[in-house]
């Protein structure tokens, strides 16, 4: 029998009323089902791949961007913190904040973009979905059944991820469209939301696509430098950090503050009741709110479409449109675990599959292989 979860408020995702697993397993006598699921995440191929996968800047721009993976362990940390402040599972809201990104494809959402298009008339593409069918189907680590057979709260997440780039897909039967996720999966789709938008400005300004004074105009960016202004440090990097500290700040201490208001005036008593609440009780306070909508729209014209963030993503379509066509019409290309499936789910999945599998320095080294004739086989 798995260890109690103490401490944690009733309407928290209590380990010992998990859903549970597709496939039944024994108990572990020291860790809960959520901490063995992070631990099978964080051992994924799937989770490694995210140290090459494109956050905004593509690996070969430099070493010191973010990828998904340190966005993964950035929403992570985030997460931890709001799940104990509110007394949730951090077991849970860990696992799921690490599992949350499985699904990207290269090239970011560029790279989903291209597939998306290409699968329109084959069942689509959709990374949340796509990130669900990897820890169900894709992983291979086990001799009795295919995933990482992760418990019903982690893979539900995947299908109910929503941030202000992410809109779920339909989830499949077995999670009712009519629930609502529970509080730990809301708190990683809030923690995702700061973090990308905190780091991808970071970022933006360390590569000058973007600069500080670009930034004077926005309400979220002015009160975090106010709150560094008593900061000695004199050296420009050393005070830029210390704002998006300080951004960050901000924004997790009104979601917590805003949202134990919110899980209050529901007077949710019980997992249950936060699955039919009338909706999210993980959220940000109206002011910070607003301040965030306009934060995002900044990034989005400012930084994500900068020329020469575009130029990139453009060229990234293009691998992924040319390696999707080059693959469909030579499947004797494909590996052999992935040629041996072609038959029973059809070339065009296998494809994407292989493809949304990808690294971006795979991508472009695969690119380099088929389409160059003197490039090493």
């Amino acid at each position: 029998m798995s260890p109690p979860d103490e401490g944690l408020a009733p309407f928290a995702a209590h380990a010992a009323d998990s859903r549970g697993r597709v496939h039944d397993e024994r108990e572990h006598p020291y860790r809960s089902p959520y901490q063995r699921d992070r631990d099978r995440i964080v051992h994924s191929t799937a989770f490694r791949r995210l140290e090459y996968k494109t956050q905004v800047f593509v690996n070969h721009e430099g070493d010191h961007y973010r990828t998904r993976l340190t966005h993964t362990l950035e929403v992570a940390q985030i997460a931890r913190t709001i799940a104990r402040a509110l007394s949730l599972n951090e077991d849970l809201a860990e696992a799921v904040a690490l599992a949350h990104d499985l699904g990207h494809t290269p090239f970011g959402h560029s790279g989903e973009e291209a597939l998306a298009g290409l699968m329109k008339e084959h069942g689509g593409f959709e990374h949340n979905l796509h990130g669900l069918r990897v820890v169900d189907l894709l992983e291979k680590r086990y001799d009795a059944f295919d995933g990482l057979n992760l418990t019903y709260e982690v893979r539900e997440a995947f299908v109910r991820h929503t941030t202000e780039y992410d809109k779920p897909a339909p989830p499949p039967p077995e999670f009712p469209a009519e629930e609502l996720v529970h509080l730990e999966g809301q708190a990683v789709c809030a923690a995702d939301a700061i973090a990308y938008n905190s780091h991808d400005l970071d970022d933006g300004l360390e590569s000058g696509l973007i600069s500080e004074d670009d930034l004077e105009g926005l309400a979220l960016w002015r009160a975090a430098e106010e709150a560094a202004a008593d900061s000695s440090v004199d050296h420009p990097k050393l005070k830029r950090r210390a704002v998006v500290r300080q951004l960050i700040n901000r924004q997790v201490t009104d979601l917590i503050d805003n949202s134990r208001r919110l899980i209050a005036g529901a007077g949710v008593a019980s997992l249950e009741d936060v699955r039919s609440a009338k909706g999210w009780l993980v959220q940000s306070g109206e002011a910070i709110e607003k301040e965030k909508r306009e934060f995002q729209a900044f990034l989005y014209e400012r930084l994500y479409q900068h020329y020469r963030v575009m130029q990139t993503a453009n060229k990234a379509k293009k691998f992924v449109r040319e390696l999707f066509s080059e693959f469909l019409a030579h499947v004797e290309d494909l590996p052999d675990d992935y040629r041996g499936r072609v038959e029973g789910e059809g070339r065009e999945r296998v494809v994407c599959d292989y493809i949304a599998g990808m690294t971006d320095r795979y991508a472009q080294d695969i690119y380099q292989k088929l389409f160059y004739p003197y490039g090493r086989m």
